[in-house]
């Protein structure tokens, strides 16, 4: 054969491998489709009770004394400046915690884990199956906060629009994909709540749901913006309330970069699980 028609046929053979993953990954992701599809209003409101707290007791509690001394970077008060960053909090708790639960539930307790891991499908599938469920999770409980904050501010495009979408789904993919990895790694239900108490709570509240970056010290500030939560809910406000050149445009790398380390480590792990 001609040298010169290798690259099309090389060409072919990348896309039918591409097509082959993205097929093993709708497959993967359908199994937790069929069991998530009975419980989609459970799902959307598992998340909507801590935002609800959070809007009521700051937002509108401690909101009322701050406006009056204060204008935030974002938003016409204080409540409205919450609100990007109350979505971002409830994407990431289901995104983490719906994925986390799913896998150590059928690793340690259904036995069903094992079913998963005969399936001759790519080890990046079975990550990616399993992160895009989580995606569709925290979604689900995401929308029901954003209907939420549509109702506070009857802003509907400034929480519709497509770089608010964007940046929620990244934030959705990031900690899906942790929790996949911390899923496939945790022995017992206790080390989810070590993982959960050490990680994500400590993200709920430092990770610029309820403050500006900004206004921190320097090493304060070093330390928020380790924290990806700190780039989606910048990103989910600037989106929601400011000027499109006003937007920190990188947040979208950063968000996609950090998933596509996750995937990379969720693949890995698949690949050498021994369950």
């Amino acid at each position: 054969m001609n040298a010169q028609f290798a690259p099309p046929a090389h060409r072919g053979y990348r896309r039918s491998r591409l097509r082959t993953l993205g097929s093993d990954t709708l497959t993967v992701f359908w199994g937790d489709w069929l069991d998530l599809r009975v419980r989609l209003v459970q799902v959307a409101a598992s998340g909507l009770v801590s935002p609800l707290i959070y809007i009521v007791g700051f937002g509108l509690g401690l909101g009322s004394a701050l406006d009056a001394t204060m204008k935030p970077a974002a938003g016409d008060n204080y409540l409205q400046f919450i609100l990007p960053g109350m979505v971002a909090l409830s994407s990431m708790v289901i995104s983490f915690g719906g994925t986390t639960f799913s896998i150590c539930g059928d690793r340690l307790f259904t036995k069903t884990f094992e079913e998963l891991m005969l399936l001759p499908v790519h080890p990046l599938a079975l990550h990616m199956g399993k992160m895009l469920a989580g995606v569709v999770r925290g979604l689900l409980t995401s929308g029901s906060v954003i209907l939420v904050a549509i109702l506070f501010t009857g802003k509907i495009w400034s929480f519709l629009n497509p770089l608010f979408l964007l940046v929620l789904v990244l934030n959705c993919a990031v900690f899906a994909g942790l929790g996949v990895i911390v899923g496939l790694n945790v022995k017992s239900l206790e080390s989810v709540g070590i993982y959960n108490n050490f990680v994500i709570v400590p993200m709920s509240f430092l990770g610029a749901t309820f403050f500006e970056p900004a206004t921190l010290p320097p090493v304060l500030k070093a330390i928020v913006y380790l924290l990806p939560l700190t780039y989606t809910s910048l990103g989910l406000r600037a989106a929601a309330y400011l000027p499109l050149p006003q937007f920190p445009w990188y947040s979208i790398p950063i968000l996609l970069v950090i998933a596509v380390l996750l995937a990379i480590a969720g693949a890995y792990q698949f690949s050498h699980q021994q369950d």
